[in-house]
């Protein structure tokens, strides 16, 4: 396909994509208004606070409103993730080859479960503990006012950055893939990677919840371990493909038993 072609192909994946996911954030709008989404980002904080009346101040009129549009484009990207992926898949998937392509499209839904995994570690085990100590260090001298933007931006860049290191074993499949990192290197930095997953753990677990801390780091050991384990399949099959491509270009039994 000419240049200009793939120009045109992409701007139309990206319209689509971007019609995709504004009507599912306008889904997604009446599911956090109906369902209480909102509610259910505060409870964490309640529980910490031991105020089951806790209430979140805002400072415009319009705080509200827009809070509860960001939380929809946030599920609004969750419910599109099916058709994002299907438009990079028809833009990318010429371009790969057939092993690449049966790799891809599994990976990137094994992703958005790793994603939610992670989001779900985050709400129901790091989210108390580091609001119980952040909380440790309340005095009698000061009073705490909980502003809605300030207060649910912490909570949700918090559980989308679990998200996010739950996506280990995507970013590990995708450097094999492109053949920067090979199973014998990730073997070789085990206890390298092992050192900066328990010195990432202990930041995001503060204080002394040692058990906590444990807990937190055996998911994300075992996640750099199926990353090995994905990686070890993509070069099994470079592998196979190359013993396949050196034995096509070797002359016939036939032809040289003749000779």
């Amino acid at each position: 396909m000419p240049f200009l072609d793939h120009l045109e192909e992409f701007r139309w994946r990206i319209l689509w994509a971007l019609l995709a996911l504004i009507v599912a954030s306008i889904l997604s709008f009446g599911l956090v208004y109906y369902f209480s989404v909102l509610e259910l980002l505060v409870e964490p904080i309640r529980d910490a606070y031991d105020d089951p009346n806790l209430r979140l101040i805002y400072l415009s009129p319009a705080d509200p409103f827009f809070v509860t549009l960001r939380l929809a484009i946030y599920g609004g990207v969750i419910l599109a993730f099916p058709i994002l992926v299907y438009q990079v898949w028809a833009f990318l998937s010429p371009a790969l080859e057939k092993d690449e392509r049966r790799a891809i499209v599994p990976a990137l839904y094994l992703g958005l479960l790793l994603f939610i995994g992670g989001v779900a570690l985050a709400y129901f085990a790091a989210l108390p503990v580091t609001l119980e100590f952040f909380k440790a260090f309340l005095t009698d001298s000061l009073e705490g006012t909980l502003e809605i933007n300030a207060t649910l931006g912490f909570v949700v860049k918090m559980l989308i950055a679990f998200g996010a290191v739950f996506e280990l074993p995507i970013v590990i499949l995708a450097l094999s893939l492109m053949g920067v990192v090979t199973p014998a290197l990730l073997r070789s930095k085990r206890r390298h990677a092992v050192v900066m997953i328990t010195v990432l753990a202990s930041f995001i677990t503060p204080g002394d919840a040692i058990t906590l801390t444990i807990m937190m780091m055996l998911p994300l050991v075992l996640l750099y371990e199926f990353g090995i384990f994905l990686s070890v399949g993509v070069y099994r099959r470079k592998a196979k493909k190359e013993a396949e491509y050196e034995k096509s270009l070797a002359p016939p039994t036939d032809s040289v038993e003749k000779e």
